[in-house]
């Protein structure tokens, strides 16, 4: 197995965070993590594009590109793959695995079984070391009908971990757990849903927060400027200017010539 593979397999479930741009992921690895993953709403919303309609493909490899070479394990929240035709999600796949991204995240959008599982084939076969975390939508846009045999088509098809997002109910979860057996489960976070704890001891084996820190952090925006603008002192930390400005900067050769 891979080094992020065995981050599925550890004693304690790979909590699993998602960065927006540069700066965020170099701040969340400095925190220790040794894996960092990105958002599609993140990527979306900061280019001014709506998520989930295949609409930020060249940003989203231009982050990659970014970030493979980073000192941590990145993993790339890929949509749908940004394409219906298994072959051009693969070329995709086989492009982020060329720039240091050693896990990519595949929705199904609760399209069809076939071409999802035909997507998931395809990218083990053109990036075999990619490790690839199918997302299944039952529950995130539906009621949870389906899920097995989602699940059960997509491991067939080579992916080396699933995805449920929206499943919060600690009874499903434990049934799935038992289900997939070796198969890691991965979870989405939810600040009304079992604790990372409780998530660790159901099985899960991923805990991914998704757009939260996102949606949090301009939550904190906005806190921040109705406290400066009502005449109150800010509450919360943020990192000094130094800190951060020097967390940001890439460190490549080119990019420093370049400035």
């Amino acid at each position: 197995m891979s080094e992020f593979a065995d981050l599925h397999h550890a004693a304690e479930p790979l909590l699993l965070p998602n960065a927006w741009d540069h700066a965020s992921a170099m701040a969340l690895a400095a925190e220790g993590f040794r894996a960092v993953a990105t958002t599609s709403l993140g990527v979306a919303a900061a280019a001014g594009l709506p998520d989930g309609t295949s609409a930020t493909r060249d940003e989203t490899l231009r982050l990659a590109l970014t970030l493979g070479t980073a000192p941590f394990l990145l993993s790339v929240d890929a949509e749908g793959g940004f394409s219906e035709v298994p072959d051009e999600v693969a070329e995709f796949a086989r492009q982020l695995a060329a720039v240091g991204a050693v896990g990519i995240n595949l929705e199904d959008g609760l399209g069809p079984v076939e071409r999802h599982a035909a997507k998931i084939a395809a990218v083990k076969a053109a990036a075999p070391g990619l490790f690839v975390n199918a997302r299944t939508d039952t529950y995130w846009s539906g009621g949870g009908e389906g899920t097995l045999p989602r699940l059960d088509a997509y491991r067939e098809a080579g992916a080396d971990g699933v995805f449920v997002p929206g499943l919060t109910d600690p009874r499903e979860i434990a049934r799935l757990v038992e289900h997939l057996g070796d198969l890691p489960l991965n979870i989405l976070y939810s600040p009304t849903g079992p604790t990372l704890p409780q998530l660790a001891g159901l099985g899960v084996r991923r805990v991914s927060l998704g757009s939260l820190l996102y949606r949090r952090a301009l939550g904190a925006a906005l806190e921040t400027v109705a406290d400066v603008r009502a005449g109150r002192t800010p509450q919360g930390t943020a990192p000094s200017y130094a800190k951060v400005d020097a967390r940001a900067r890439r460190s490549d050769p080119a990019h420093s010539a370049g400035r």
